[in-house]
């Protein structure tokens, strides 16, 4: 069965029309009109109008079912994909730097005041704790230990002796008194100048490097003035600086991402202590970070970049931070929804919360189960028709894009 063309119908009817005006047109320009018969032939050509239309009318409902599509104009639906919103845990990291401490990474100066005599160690050497690595002149204590060494033998001689004639009666309680405090008081001061002398030879006061030597052999030194540097590099930590508005979000054992920058390397590690004084100066507090024995290589003062975690929320909504947009009303998202058989997209207006990494937190608009526009999403506008692909967004495939 061949489909009459529908727009030929329509074309007659226009033409039928326009035949019945231009007939009344000219009757109306006669002289001398016959109302009668001019209104039997309008009753006729309007008789005629209405079977042509219900023709019509016939017709296109035989062609509709025949072709569901003729005449209907294509809905253009913008191609996206989408997500689900849904609970999941959330987080926001805090950049600062640090740099590497290390509690045995200290400067070697006299107690006592003298010329070096000898310089043991080099730079760069390892040592242990104990081992000598430097002696001043002590030629003139070494001779007071002599001299008091000397005087302390006859002390004693003679104390021994008062003391053997005082248990017999013999002598005078005062002569044996004065015996035994001279010989106690050379034995206290040998014990001092014995003292002078080890202070006199300077060794390690634990096992490590010795990062520099600033001694010269024939220097007179004084009492503080640096000598050596030694350093152990195995006993170190790291230290940073933290805002006071940080106050109470960081504690002991929380997890911190440390990056090493000279060595590009990554590693977790945990707060091993936290301030509680804040520095006048630059209004901060002090955290300690453990470095982990064997990690590597590390120097003193060499900075590193922590991320310390300020912000959590186990049950939070987020989407990518790129796909919110602002416009007179504030923040928005797209939200798909189905009307009828086709899918539309509907503004979201959203309150925000913290962003990290490329996710961003949402406070309230979005609720978990709902669809929201990913990839394609700067082609929508309010009421646009979409298509989601299978293609599979951040947060997986939105459950739209499979019905």
């Amino acid at each position: 069965m061949k489909i009459p063309d529908l727009k030929q119908t329509k074309t007659m009817r226009n033409i039928l029309s326009l035949t019945v005006l231009t007939a009344l047109i000219a009757a109306g320009c006669s002289s001398k009109p016959d109302v009668e018969k001019k209104k039997e032939e309008l009753t006729a050509f309007r008789t005629e109008l209405k079977e042509l239309n219900q023709k019509i009318s016939t017709l296109e409902a035989e062609i509709e079912e025949l072709d569901p599509t003729f005449g209907k104009k294509e809905i253009k639906k913008t191609l996206i994909t989408a997500i689900d919103a849904k609970k999941d845990y959330f987080e926001h990291k805090v950049e600062v730097r640090g740099s590497i401490e290390s509690r045995k990474n200290v400067t070697i100066g006299s107690e006592v005041p003298g010329k070096v005599e000898r310089i043991l160690v080099k730079e760069g050497q390892q040592v242990t704790k104990g081992q000598t690595l430097l002696t001043l002149d002590a030629s003139i204590v070494r001779n007071n230990i002599a001299e008091l060494k000397t005087a302390l033998e006859l002390a004693k001689t003679v104390y021994e002796r008062q003391s053997n004639l005082w248990k017999k009666n013999i002598g005078t309680e005062i002569q044996y008194l004065q015996s035994k405090n001279n010989y106690e008081s050379l034995e206290r001061k040998l014990a001092t100048a014995n003292s002078q002398l080890d202070q006199a030879i300077i060794k390690a006061p634990f096992s490590g490097s010795l990062d520099r030597v600033i001694a010269k052999e024939g220097e007179i030194t004084q009492p503080g003035m640096p000598l050596l540097r030694l350093v152990n590099p195995k006993d170190v930590y790291i230290r940073s600086d933290i805002s006071e508005r940080f106050i109470g979000v960081f504690s002991k054992g929380d997890e911190v991402e440390v990056y090493f920058p000279v060595q590009d390397k990554k590693m977790v590690s945990k707060i091993t202590s936290v301030g509680q004084v804040i520095n006048s100066q630059n209004r901060t507090f002090e955290v300690e970070i453990e470095v982990p024995f064997g990690f590597g290589s590390v120097t003193p003062n060499q900075v590193v970049v922590l991320k310390l975690r300020d912000y959590k929320n186990e049950e939070a909504i987020s989407v990518p931070t790129m796909i919110i947009q602002k416009d007179s009303k504030g923040s928005y998202v797209y939200n798909i929804e189905k009307e009828g058989a086709n899918l539309v997209a509907k503004k979201l207006h959203v309150k925000t919360g913290m962003s990290y990494g490329s996710q961003t937190e949402i406070l309230s608009g979005v609720k978990a189960g709902q669809t929201i526009a990913y990839k394609g999403f700067r082609d929508l506008a309010e009421g646009v028709f979409v298509t989601i692909t299978s293609e599979q967004g951040v947060a997986g495939q939105s459950a739209l894009s499979k019905k």
